[in-house]
């Protein structure tokens, strides 16, 4: 490998515009292939064969107009007052002039349903008030019967006490509906669509796909549509289900990352042409990544936060890597070599390195495919692509830009001390044992202890209340929660599979059956009927809990109905609706995670088994990363559950990002290998070349310990920039990449292992003679190309 690396290097920089060319064209067709294929991203998440995607099945069979998405659109009056017959008028004409919209099946206008609900209440007064006059009509009648007595002849006699019989059974029957309706519509009672002080009123969508199958065209059509026409005095918002933005793949604080990255590249490189070249390979490669993965948006379901990923980690490794590359040429310009032959050597000694540290990258981010979720296996694609390019272009493109520069990729200065410089190796001296012993301890401690608010943490996917403060479906989900209540913004929907051959009146006390024991639930505020199927086997009730979508009180409602025996020995329940898919989704994330940390673990042990030729170096590189991973979660979960600063960083403090806990493993373990690679590799280097074991550890640290400073931090620097992005996905992630790669790289790989492999000595480099033999020297320091070319 290193040896083609090489001369690839040199062709490179030989025909340096051949190369460029060749990655402008790439950097085209991708452009023109997103141009042809985008056509948007979905902002919400499923997963396959949850416990609620097969309630949705079954509605999508028997109830369809239950089985789509569905979202609300919020009135409420600048001023507090309640809503005037002026506004009502207008906002009901809107109503009905969306009906063809599209997507849309429904639209239901709040004040005909609340007046749907006076009405039927009103009935049931009548109802009550006709049947307490039948009744006495009755009774009447039966005195007059009684008072008649003997007078009648008994045939008679009889059969008008028949009449009078049948006639008190069938109000029996009446009454027992009557009164089951009225129980029905007291469940119901605090479900409303306008608030109490009739200041606020919810229109409540209903569209014909589901909520992955859902275009955004459709969604702010609706938004246009309640937007086109201002109704005086109100303020209109839409659900975090319609509203919720796709975030933006650069923004401001991405920008100011990237600045301050190039401010490292600048202290370290000493040249502007220099620290630009790593700048602008990664955004050509980036570019390339984004526009080809956004082409396939019409191919496959692509949720917002899929690009983001892949230019997160395009942008931090494509730095990275090509800094490695320029790094290494320079060191050897310094020394005397000449430019191409330079190129050449850099690119096959630490370009194999950025290959087998991309590598790890790589199989860590498509191992995520294991996991079964198809969304998450499509994220890991996406940025696994990223991380291939970025590798691609800093063995082909950096090398061919270092070929045009030549020698001025250098600073002055450094140009003036050409072949003035040596190795340092005889200044490295080991670490005293001492030091190491405390350094692992203390290293180890602050480790757990950050670690600490992990066993805390809940997962669960991103509502309204987490959403920007002064966005639509922030003030919606605030207005909703504060008239209606923290339920209204997550109702749940919950199924019953009714016995077959009901009529009307066994329907009607089967759903009474069921609304008792839901509404005998704790967290549960109101239960409503809301639909039966035409063959009378499937009724849909919809269920107010007490707590919001991401409370704990609506979690453990959700569990409880699940574990529900049937309902009357024969009535079985399910479950559906936005907050119960997300704690599915949550639910199903967290179980593959300890599947996902053992593939990804295991695979990439062989990678450094087969790199380091050893057997400990790979298992403490290992644990130190379970440490800094523990630590970040730990990290995560005090700021963005807990609200650890969340003032200070705008954050709303709720449940982890249910599938950030899977995405950090991968990213930050093939990141973390990265450093890890880059420091042993020099600690090895030199212990074939027969220092001694601790000396060796001091000189591959001193060798790595610049680059590594700076490649880490020029990380923390881009993924940092995304804590400040408007979407709260994405300051999470930010946010748990750039605290990961800091602890890792600077506690974790520069603190810690050097330690450990002090401790170690000679018996860190131990592997089994027969696995020794059996397994091929891929040289990942470039030894043997070294001795083979002199530059």
């Amino acid at each position: 490998m290193a040896e083609l690396l090489y001369r690839l290097g040199k062709f490179a920089a030989r025909r340096a515009w051949l190369v460029i060319t060749t990655w402008v064209a790439l950097l085209a067709i991708a452009g023109l292939g997103f141009a042809a294929g985008f056509s948007g991203l979905a902002t919400s998440f499923d997963i396959p064969g949850t416990a609620s995607g097969a309630v949705i099945d079954e509605l999508e069979e028997q109830l369809p107009d239950f089985a789509g998405a569905s979202g609300t659109v919020v009135f409420e009056t600048t001023d507090g007052s309640p809503i005037s017959d002026e506004q009502r008028t207008q906002i009901s004409a809107l109503v009905a002039a969306g009906d063809d919209l599209p997507d849309v099946a429904d639209i239901i206008d709040p004040f005909e349903t609340e007046q749907q609900r006076a009405d039927r209440a009103q009935e049931l007064v009548v109802g009550q008030t006709q049947l307490d006059s039948a009744r006495a009509q009755l009774d009447a009648g039966q005195a007059q019967l009684d008072a008649a007595g003997q007078q009648l002849p008994d045939q008679q006699r009889a059969e008008q006490q028949a009449q009078l019989d049948a006639s008190r059974q069938e109000l029996d029957r009446q009454a027992d509906r009557l009164g089951l309706g009225a129980e029905l519509l007291g469940f119901a009672d605090e479900i409303r669509v306008v608030s109490e002080d009739g200041s606020t009123a919810l229109v409540n969508v209903a569209f014909t796909e589901p909520r992955m199958e859902l275009q955004e065209e459709s969604k702010n059509a609706v938004i246009d549509h309640f937007e086109s026409e201002q109704v005086d005095g109100t303020r209109v918002s839409f659900s975090s289900d319609m509203a919720q933005a796709v975030p933006q793949l650069i923004g401001a604080g991405e920008i100011v990352g990237v600045a301050f990255a190039a401010i490292i590249l600048l202290v370290m490189l000493g040249s502007v042409l220099a620290a630009a070249l790593p700048l602008v390979t990664a955004l050509v490669g980036v570019a390339i990544a984004s526009l080809g993965a956004l082409a396939f948006s019409g191919v496959v379901e692509m949720a917002s936060v899929t690009p983001v990923l892949g230019v997160m980690l395009g942008l931090a490794v494509g730095i990275d890597y090509s800094l490695f590359v320029i790094n290494r040429h320079r060191k050897q310009l310094l020394q005397g070599a000449d430019v191409r032959e330079s190129i050449g050597l850099a690119n096959g000694t630490a370009g194999n390195a950025v290959v087998f540290a991309g590598t790890t990258v790589i199989v860590a981010l498509f191992a995520l495919n294991v996991t079964g979720v198809p969304f998450l296996g499509l994220m890991g694609t996406v940025g696994a692509v990223a991380v291939l390019i970025a590798v691609l272009i800093s063995i082909t493109l950096t090398p061919a830009a270092l070929g045009v520069l030549g020698e001025r990729v250098l600073g002055r200065r450094a140009r003036a001390r050409i072949g003035q410089e040596h190795h340092e190796d005889t200044k490295a001296k080991p670490m005293s044992t001492w030091r190491a012993v405390v350094t692992v301890i203390v290293a180890a401690v602050v480790l757990l202890i950050v670690a600490i608010p992990a066993l805390s943490m809940r997962l669960g996917l991103p509502d309204g209340s987490s959403e920007p403060v002064h966005s639509a479906s922030y003030r919606a989900f605030m207005t909703t929660e504060n008239a209606f209540g923290a339920g209204a913004n997550g109702p749940l929907l919950v199924t019953a599979a009714l016995p077959e051959g009901l009529d009307e009146a066994e329907v009607l006390t089967a759903q009474v059956d069921v609304a008792r024991t839901l509404a005998e639930q704790d967290g549960v505020v109101a239960v409503a009927p809301i639909a039966v199927s035409d063959d009378n086997t499937l009724a849909a009730f919809q269920v107010l809990p007490s707590g919001g979508p991401n409370s704990e009180s609506t979690e453990q409602l959700v569990r409880d109905i699940r574990s529900l025996p049937s309902v009357a020995d024969d009535i079985e329940l399910g479950l559906a609706g936005q907050a119960a898919i997300n704690i599915d989704i949550s639910e199903n994330l967290a179980a593959v995670l300890p599947t996902y940390l053992a593939v990804v673990v295991g695979l990439s042990l062989l990678i450094m088994i087969l790199v380091f030729r050893s057997i400990l170096v790979p298992v403490i590189a290992t644990g130190g990363f379970v440490l800094s991973l523990f630590a970040t979660y730990g990290a995560i979960v005090a700021i963005f559950q807990w609200g650890w600063f969340a003032d200070v960083l705008g954050i709303h403090p709720g449940p982890i990002l249910s599938f950030l806990p899977v995405i950090l493993v991968g990213i930050l373990f093939g990141l973390a290998m990265d450093y890890q690679l880059f420091l042993a590799s020099g600690m090895r280097e030199a212990y074939v070349h027969g220092a001694p074991a601790r000396l060796a550890v001091a000189i591959g640290f001193r060798a790595g310990r610049s680059v590594v400073t700076a490649a880490g931090l020029i990380m923390v620097s881009v993924f940092g920039g995304f804590i400040f992005s408007e979407s709260t996905m994405i300051r999470s992630i930010g946010f748990g990449l750039a605290f990961g790669v800091l602890v890792d790289a600077f506690v974790v790989r520069m603190l810690l292992m050097p330690a450990l492999m002090h401790l170690l000595g000679r018996s860190a480099w131990w592997i089994p003679r027969w696995l020794d033999r059996i397994m091929p020297n891929v040289d990942v320091e470039g030894a043997a190309l070294e001795r083979r070319h002199h530059a």
